[in-house]
């Protein structure tokens, strides 16, 4: 072996240590609760997207280098999402879906034929702002390779894909997330418990002023109200830490600060899964009320925010296709309360799931951003007695 091929190997390895070691402490940070945060409603057993039967998550985290920024080079933190409705085992079966932006600033592609077909035709994926592109195309190419393409000729997609800008710590411009980096987001997405923080898409991010990130939760409707599960994903990167409220207590005012923004910028991209059988009309009512869980956090969804949010719902297989007429059930409105309630209490955990799981993180120029710190939090809350006991 060659003095160069041993090099290439042990950075390989290191790489794929580094990789290993960031899912594997992801996977095991504390969350909210544990914390003895209280929300409303009952969670599902994961208490996460993946409580919605047949749904993966995925992730590729990227983290290398450290110290000035060189374009193309690093430091890099940044990674991929993705969301498969129905597994990969049913990926080619579309899923009806919807889906709402409260403010524009952002980028969630393929949403345009969402809402004139009534349908996701694929995982929808997530990543930093000036990679969506390329993801869009991998996931193209994924589809293809994954039985996308029909006898004929090539299977026309239209990817769904959002992002946050994630510029402050990542070298946003050297273009890091490579097709690779997408495929292996999709191909090991999974059910079971999802890691939270600094991973995939949402390593780089920031929230209300602290480290922010991937966060998830989910609600579990009372058998009177059809027993459904409500699973929500979100990428946060948006807010201001004066406007930070946890358990309706103003505790950004409160914490030692994180980084002084003055408005809120960035972006959050908030995914939404149910297993209640809803029509595309009814999933857009529901991705209308994820606004209202930002709103308990803080959020007035500011100028330069790209709020963006897709609902989708895994009830109604087979639905797709143009072979006969199908047949599909339906909940009524007037049951569709339950299921408004369930997004708002799941949207909010989630968001304070992903800052408590998120890490302090040092990235180009060693721009520095904290995460929350715990034991103050727990501090401010105790103060007004909103501290229970943990993991309640």
């Amino acid at each position: 072996m060659h003095d160069a091929d041993a090099v290439v190997l042990v950075c390989l390895a290191m790489t794929f240590v580094l990789f290993a070691t960031v899912s594997m402490a992801a996977q095991s940070e504390p969350r909210a609760r544990d914390l003895g945060i209280p929300f409303d409603g009952r969670p599902g057993p994961l208490n996460a997207i993946t409580d919605v039967a047949d749904v993966e998550v995925g992730f590729t985290t990227l983290i290398s280098g450290s110290g000035k920024q060189v374009v193309g080079q690093g430091p890099v933190r940044t990674g991929v999402t993705a969301i498969l409705p129905r597994g990969k085992k049913n990926s080619n079966d579309p899923v009806f879906a919807g889906w709402y932006t409260l403010n524009g600033n952002g980028e969630m592609t393929g949403t345009t034929w969402v809402e004139e077909s009534g349908f996701l035709e694929g995982p929808v994926m997530i990543t930093n702002t000036h990679s969506v592109g390329l993801v869009r195309d991998a996931v193209i190419k994924w589809r293809i390779e994954h039985g996308g393409a029909d006898p004929h000729g090539y299977w026309w997609s239209l990817p769904v894909v959002a992002e946050t800008w994630d510029g402050e710590l990542n070298d946003i411009n050297g273009f890091h997330v490579k097709t690779e980096d997408a495929f292996h987001a999709l191909n090991t997405a999974s059910s079971g418990p999802v890691a939270e923080g600094n991973v995939g898409g949402g390593t780089g991010m920031i929230c209300h002023g602290f480290k922010g990130g991937t966060g998830t939760a989910s609600r579990k409707l009372e058998t009177k109200d059809g027993g459904y599960t409500v699973g929500v994903l979100a990428q946060c990167n948006y807010g201001v830490q004066s406007e930070l409220r946890i358990a309706g207590i103003p505790v950004g005012r409160e914490l030692p600060p994180g980084i002084p923004r003055k408005q809120d910028t960035g972006s959050i991209i908030v995914v939404v899964a149910t297993d209640a059988p809803l029509l595309p009309n009814q999933l857009k009512r529901l991705a209308r009320r994820v606004p209202l869980g930002l709103g308990r956090m803080g959020s007035y969804s500011g100028d330069g925010s790209g709020d963006i949010f897709i609902t989708f719902s895994t009830a109604n297989p087979g639905t797709w296709g143009s072979s006969r007429t199908k047949q599909i059930t339906m909940l009524p409105n007037d049951d569709l309360n339950p299921l408004f309630l369930a997004t708002v209490q799941s949207v909010e955990e989630a968001v304070v799931n992903a800052m408590i799981a998120a890490k302090t993180m040092k990235g180009i120029n060693d721009f520095e951003i904290r995460a929350i710190p715990h034991s103050e939090l727990q501090q401010v809350l105790k103060k007004y007695n909103r501290l229970i006991e943990p993991g309640k």
